[in-house]
């Protein structure tokens, strides 16, 4: 029976509506070239630009991953979330050696900077990632929210799981097809809206329901609202190490986040997200000039700011409701401990959306929660097809047809979400949708980190050293998620205690990244300074050491004051968030 009234309905419809008028009017004055497909003409604005990143950061793992966060662990990934700051170094460190480079892709900037072989190894490692998390994801995100809004819709001996994964599917890749990257960005703009206010809306009926902010601190424990206690396993506090003594295992399989692991880890997988990938750096490259592209980054920074209120904290309100009875429909998110049953906590936002608002704001809100499945999903298939067009089909099929291009990313972008279903499995078998996701992202993103930073700030290093620093990461992450996945398609399935697979399969997911990243900079500091210096004078605009005056007063007039300024209130904003999630 459906949750939804017929006023709901109306809402939802009107959405889609809006939705297909964007689409049309984007595909009607588009251009049939490569140029107008995947980087919107490269005419867009700060504000669409903003949104876009912000919409397209904002997907499923936040509505459905991020909300059972909260109900399980509380504020916990409220670290991940307060990484705002990484746009800052995207829009004042990286973007100028974008812009400059006029790229259509990030390994097509690693090719400029390194050699052809470290762009394809790029490119592969990329398509991986997509797959695995951004195309993944957002269709088992997307079945979720179904099941719980529909939850008897039954079709050909498919349950409302399959049915809403495949039709977000279905609809989202086609205006991503139609439309390509302007009718992603402009969508992403109204979605954006519609998904802030929507979000907002659920935090505010959900704390009127509990009886308000005193209550829910009262009703769940105070470390739910503690940044850093539930990372210190007790008996272990102030240790570095990840492995003591056998008595002290559980700060080695500790089920928390240790706070040496999100000190390194994390940030290194916002440099990545934020800073070097093509979902996300692509947005600015639409820009019409360096300026709009900064201000973009600094805009999608405010945006950033809001998850940990409109997505963490509507989880704990769940999980408050529950403890308290004051919503008996949520009472079997709650075990007889009276902790939070993981297989469960999924379907907190859902829930929320289900049975807290009243009619009519449901609708506006399940549109939002539309929009964030499809925002996401849009992205990935733009960036995936961009990747596979650019970096592949177009390089070894010279004097292709632009319109050629075109039809090969609409193609490879059907492909990819074929694989990206084929994946579901894994992702159910796992302790969490953004636990899930974190771990996937943890194991790709170190050697991708490591080449671009270093390749921009440090000159000496070569091709080679970034190639093998590429290589050497991607192994060591495939080992992991290849021991990894048979346990989570399998829930019986485990190896025997105390074997070198069982060991790898339980390090926590942080402590093994933090593996890769070390070993992805050594290989390339050492391989690089046992070959031959690359040639500086090929290098011209692409580090900092070999920009050249024009270079850098061109980048000095594209700022003003004002979004120095701005820049520092995004700052000031994430440490008074800590404060308050502190103690």
């Amino acid at each position: 029976m459906s949750v939804l009234h017929p006023v709901d309905w109306v809402v939802i419809l009107a959405y889609f509506g809006i939705i297909a008028g964007i689409v049309a009017w984007v595909a009607k004055k588009q251009k049939k070239t490569s140029d107008s497909y995947f980087l919107a003409g490269r005419s867009l604005g700060w504000f669409v630009i903003g949104a876009s990143i912000f919409a397209s950061n904002i997907g499923s793992e936040h509505l459905v991953g991020l909300a059972a966060s909260g109900a399980t662990d509380g504020v916990a990934m409220a670290h991940y979330e307060l990484h705002a700051w990484c746009l800052l170094v995207l829009g004042w460190v990286m973007v100028p050696f974008y812009m400059r480079s006029k790229v259509f892709t990030m390994p097509e900037f690693l090719e400029r900077r390194f050699s052809p072989a470290s762009r394809t190894v790029l490119s592969v490692i990329s398509l991986v990632a997509y797959i695995l998390t951004k195309i993944a994801v957002g269709i088992f995100a997307g079945g979720v929210v179904f099941s719980v809004l529909l939850p008897d819709v039954s079709f050909m001996g498919l349950d409302s799981f399959w049915i809403g994964s495949l039709l977000v599917v279905v609809v989202t890749g086609l205006y991503t097809v139609v439309g390509g990257m302007g009718a992603v960005a402009y969508t992403e703009a109204v979605q954006t809206v519609v998904l802030v206010v929507g979000s907002a809306l659920v935090t505010v009926f959900g704390l009127h329901a509990l009886g308000g902010w005193d209550v829910l601190r009262e009703t769940v424990s105070s470390e739910m609202f503690n940044l850093w206690k539930p990372m210190v396993p007790a008996g272990v506090e102030g240790s570095w190490a990840p492995v003591q003594t056998a008595k002290e295992m559980a700060w080695y399989f500790n089920d928390n986040y240790p706070w040496l692991g999100m000190l390194v880890c994390a940030p290194v997988i916002g440099f990545w997200y934020w800073c070097t990938d093509q979902y996300i750096v692509q947005r600015t490259l639409t820009a019409k000039n360096e300026t709009e592209a900064r201000r973009g980054s600094i805009a999608a920074a405010f945006f950033k700011l809001l998850p940990v209120f409109i997505f963490i904290i509507p989880g704990i309100i769940c999980y408050a409701l529950a403890l308290s009875g004051k919503m008996p429909s949520f009472a079997h998110l709650v075990g007889p401990d009276g902790a939070v049953v993981r297989d469960n906590a999924q379907q907190a936002f859902p829930l929320m959306v289900a049975h807290v608002l009243p009619v009519g704001i449901r609708g506006i809100v399940v549109a939002g929660l539309l929009a964030a499945l499809m925002s996401s999903l849009a992205g990935a298939f733009n960036a995936c097809a961009t990747l596979f067009t650019i970096d592949f089909y177009g390089r070894f099929r010279k004097d292709v047809p632009q319109e050629r291009l075109v039809w090969v990313g609409r193609a490879a972008t059907a492909a990819m979400v074929l694989v990206g279903i084929c994946w579901i499995p894994v992702i159910k078998g796992g302790r969490g949708l953004y636990d899930y996701l974190q771990g996937i992202q943890s194991y790709l993103a170190p050697p991708i980190f490591v080449v671009f930073f270093f390749g921009v700030f440090w000159k000496r290093l070569n091709a080679k050293g970034c190639l093998w620093a590429l290589v050497t990461g991607f192994v060591l992450g495939v080992v992991r998620l290849a021991i990894d996945t048979p346990v989570k398609l399998s829930q019986g399935f485990s190896y025997p205690e105390g074997s070198f697979l069982w060991v790898m399969n339980h390090v926590f997911f942080q402590y093994y990244s933090m593996v890769i990243l070390v070993a992805s900079a050594l290989v390339m500091v050492v391989v690089s300074y046992m070959t031959a210096a690359p040639d500086y004078a090929r290098l011209g605009g692409l580090t900092f050491a070999t920009q050249s005056e024009a270079d850098k007063r061109a980048t000095r007039a594209s700022w003003k004051p004002v979004d120095v300024v701005l820049s520092v209130v995004v700052v000031v904003l994430i440490i008074l968030a800590y404060l308050y999630f502190t103690g």
